[in-house]
């Protein structure tokens, strides 16, 4: 039955959107998957989509899918280039993934407004100005 699945905590994994300075002096921004445990983590599957409203119209962004096979203990990896321009959207990420067989899936919503100059802080382990959600 349902209430028997366990369905453990996820901890000490993050999506951080996070900016780096370009030649040219504009900023590319990237979304992240850290994995700030001390195991590995099996079999990721990333599922990002965009939603929201801009003038009073419904937006709504592909829903892309992407796989990262592995991921060392305390390490990341790039998820997407994000634009600015869909910052006004809920941009969600859920994000699954396996330790020890066991399936752990948890959804990582940046809100609208959420990505701006003063929600910045530096993200250590990228060494990049960003937003983190945990």
């Amino acid at each position: 039955m349902k209430k028997d699945i366990e369905i453990p905590k996820v901890e000490g994994v993050e999506v951080a959107v996070a900016r780096k300075k370009t030649e040219t002096g504009e900023y590319d921004w990237h979304v992240y998957l850290i994995n700030r445990n001390d195991f590995v983590l099996d079999n990721i599957l990333i599922t990002s989509t965009g939603y929201g409203q801009k003038n009073g119209e419904a937006q709504k962004t592909s829903t892309l899918r992407q796989m990262i096979e592995k991921m060392d203990k305390e390490s990341f990896a790039i998820i997407e280039r994000i634009d600015p321009q869909v910052f006004h959207l809920s941009n969600e990420y859920w994000v699954s993934y396996y330790v020890n067989g066991k399936i752990h899936d948890k959804k990582f919503i940046f809100m609208p407004g959420s990505i701006v100059e003063q929600n910045l802080s530096n993200i250590d382990v990228l060494n990049l100005e960003g937003v983190r959600h945990i």
